[in-house]
């Protein structure tokens, strides 16, 4: 019997678990990573880093790095279309002592794109291949005893007429990435329309290393399906998380037989946002965190009685004392 929650095997380590936290830029920070790692996630991916600002010890793009105390296993997401500056930039990254230094090789944003950053790498093989060797070179000139893995995580292709996700996963695997996450939809279509799972089951038939499942994950019934129909080694939660971290042990308690614990009363998600909201304080000040955590505490009232009031007293506050008092209501 196949087990669906199970641990990824990458070089010389063992990520104990399957379901990761995506590199959601904006999102993805350290005090959202721990809430996740609390609720069931086995790891979580930073927001993607620049390369560039790594080199130039941008303190804004090093902060992107900063990891929580609960934080056993650990990826930094990075990206670049430079090779030589990706090889410049891992021994800044190897100060955190990741697990895993991912490439983004999906995103859609313009500004990334119109740099042969992102997604763009997908029309350029040879240098993506380039990129992924200069990772791999200098995250083998780490001090730890097992360097860390490198992984790459792409989409189906830039349009539905170059869908080239598999030859993309080949050409990143040949140039030693130990693991390939697939959001299955092609950079034109950003985050509209349907992801195909039916690509991820052909990648995971293709490589021979860890495939990780990303695309339209909202419910932990629709992740526990992408597991049994596409065969693909884990699954990478982007938007279904926000807002819910509970997706992670839901997920995992489906995927092993198990009843899954019911969705938390209004009340624990006001006490999960308030802790995500302390945390935040914690690691980035508590001005930037009032700031920044409008979206989050957006997405965690969503649904709730009253909650249309509620974000629009979210949104005029500043202070953690007005967020208390808001949330403890």
């Amino acid at each position: 019997m196949t087990h669906l929650y199970h641990d990824i095997e990458l070089p010389g380590r063992k990520i104990p678990g399957n379901l990761f936290l995506a590199p959601i830029a904006g999102f993805s920070d350290a005090a959202f990573r721990s809430i996740c790692i609390d609720k069931g996630a086995s790891m979580g991916f930073t927001e993607m880093v620049s390369c560039d600002g790594l080199i130039y010890n941008s303190e804004k793009t090093v902060n992107l790095m900063q990891r929580a105390p609960n934080e056993e296993y650990f990826a930094v997401q990075v990206f670049t279309a430079k090779p030589e500056i990706a090889l410049k930039s891992v021994p800044t990254v190897l100060r955190t002592n990741p697990d895993v230094i991912d490439l983004n090789c999906g995103c859609p944003v313009p500004k990334v794109v119109k740099n042969g950053a992102g997604s763009a790498l997908m029309k350029d093989l040879p240098l993506l291949a380039d990129v992924v060797s200069a990772l791999v070179e200098g995250a083998s000139a780490s001090d730890a005893s097992v360097p860390p893995a490198v992984s790459v995580k792409i989409r189906s292709g830039w349009d539905s007429g170059s869908l080239n996700y598999i030859e993309a996963a080949e050409t990143a695997v040949k140039a030693g990435a130990a693991m390939v996450s697939l959001h299955s939809r092609t950079r034109v279509q950003g985050y509209s329309g349907k992801a195909n799972w039916e690509h991820l089951k052909k990648l995971k038939e293709a490589v021979d290393v860890p495939v990780i499942g990303s695309g339209d994950l909202f419910s932990p019934e629709a992740a526990v399906l992408m597991l049994e129909q596409t065969g693909c080694d884990g699954l990478m939660f982007s938007r279904g998380s926000l807002g819910n971290p509970w997706i992670f042990e839901q997920t995992r308690a489906l995927a092993e037989h198990r009843t899954p614990p019911t969705m938390p009363a209004e009340d624990e998600k006001i006490l999960t946002a308030l802790a995500h909201l302390e945390l935040a304080a914690g690691f980035n000040g508590e001005t930037k965190a009032c700031r920044e955590m409008k979206k989050h505490l957006c997405s965690y009232t969503k649904g709730n009685e009253g909650a249309a009031a509620l974000r629009n007293r979210i949104v005029h506050s500043a202070s953690l004392a007005e967020y208390r008092e808001i949330l403890k209501r």
